[in-house]
């Protein structure tokens, strides 16, 4: 069985720049997914979606559709429908599709800000490579989207550090106005979280667990747009962010 691992010892958590890497085939799903010792591929989990890309071995490939989450929390690499799987045992090269992990980099950092410049409990979200969106628990929806967008770009191009640190469970039990998202349990289990930091520790713009895949620097993120904002019930206010480039 696999062992449960914090984020930062697989590599997707270590690196999220690391485009391939070698591994070795450790099991096979009864659904004829695929794991390996060396983790790569993001799962889906926390609103974005799993990598796809590519494994090569001596003699074959296979194409690799989605990511997802073993019960313990690891990889589990999805293939093409039909494809021919390396037997366990193989040692293989993992190749990620880069536009798609790079898309969800940037969109994923960018809602972050999003719920910098939006000051409200968020209660669902979704990312793909090319837009996401956040849903808020709030009243009213804002009431200049040029203002809101604005905003949100000029915290894009101060060209902010994104990094990580490490809070051990009972310290996020401790600092409960650190979780954001009401929809989404920070990852808990390994005996600490990983919080990302977007500014630096003296100069802070936002600072919250999450186990997702995020650019160096806010200035990789790019144009944006704010694309629909809809009243989706009582309380819930979703808003759209689009990447323009």
């Amino acid at each position: 069985m696999e062992t449960l691992m914090a984020i930062g010892d697989r590599l997707y958590g270590r690196d999220a720049y690391q485009q391939s890497a070698t591994g070795r085939v450790v099991a096979q799903t009864d659904e004829g997914g695929l794991l390996l010792d060396a983790e790569l591929f993001y799962p889906t989990g926390g609103g974005q979606p799993g990598d796809a890309g590519e494994l090569s071995w001596s003699g074959g490939r296979c194409q690799i559709d989605n990511t997802i989450k073993s019960a313990e929390g690891g990889s589990v690499l999805v293939p093409a429908e039909g494809s021919v799987l390396p037997p366990v045992g193989t040692e293989v090269t993992q190749s990620l599709d880069w536009d798609r992990r790079l898309g969800h980099m940037r969109v994923h950092t960018a809602l972050h800000l999003l719920s910098v410049v939006v000051p409200f409990e968020v209660s669902g979200g979704a990312i793909t490579a090319a837009k996401g969106r956040l849903d808020f628990n709030m009243p009213e929806m804002p009431a200049d989207k040029q203002a809101l967008q604005d905003q949100l770009q000029c915290l894009i191009d101060r060209d902010l550090e994104v990094s990580e640190s490490w809070i051990t469970d009972a310290g996020l039990e401790a600092n409960p106005q650190l979780v954001k998202t009401m929809s989404v349990s920070p990852p808990r289990g390994t005996g600490r979280v990983r919080l990302v930091r977007i500014g630096t520790e003296q100069e802070q713009v936002d600072l919250q667990p999450c186990g997702g895949t995020h650019v160096r620097s806010t200035a990789e993120i790019g144009r944006i747009r704010i694309g629909k904002m809809e009243k989706k019930g009582k309380q819930n206010r979703r808003i759209y962010l689009h990447l323009e480039a």
